[in-house]
């Protein structure tokens, strides 16, 4: 495990949904989600059109995350933009199964894919 500030990683504290707390507040979507190993906020990773979970780490200085993706269990250290070995956090440790990627179903554009290439995605 490499070297993090204290209270980097807090594994006790969940997930604060099963989306992105900001794409959902406001009706957008994603590609993949992400999870902040200190506080739990779930945002979209930097191939989604807001990035929020990039964001939430500018904004709040909580450098570790881990996907939040079914099947992946690896971390994320943006401030020394290194994988991390992290500890197991707080369950759910993903979004549920059946939700889309992207997603989620219903709010993603049919022309998803051209709209990411269009802004170099």
């Amino acid at each position: 495990m490499g070297d993090v500030p204290g209270g980097a990683v807090d594994p006790s504290i969940p997930p604060s949904g099963t989306g992105c707390v900001e794409c959902d507040a406001v009706g957008g979507w994603w590609v993949h989600l992400r999870r902040c190993a200190a506080c739990g906020h779930i945002g979209c990773c930097d191939d989604s059109p807001a990035r929020h979970a990039t964001a939430h780490w500018r904004t709040t200085g909580h450098p570790i995350i881990r996907s939040f993706e079914p099947g992946e269990d690896w971390f994320w250290n943006f401030d020394s933009d290194t994988y991390y070995d992290g500890p197991e956090l707080a369950p759910p440790q993903s979004r549920p199964a059946e939700q889309t990627a992207p997603g989620p179903r219903g709010r993603v554009p049919a022309d998803w894919v051209a709209r990411l290439q269009a802004r170099g995605g």
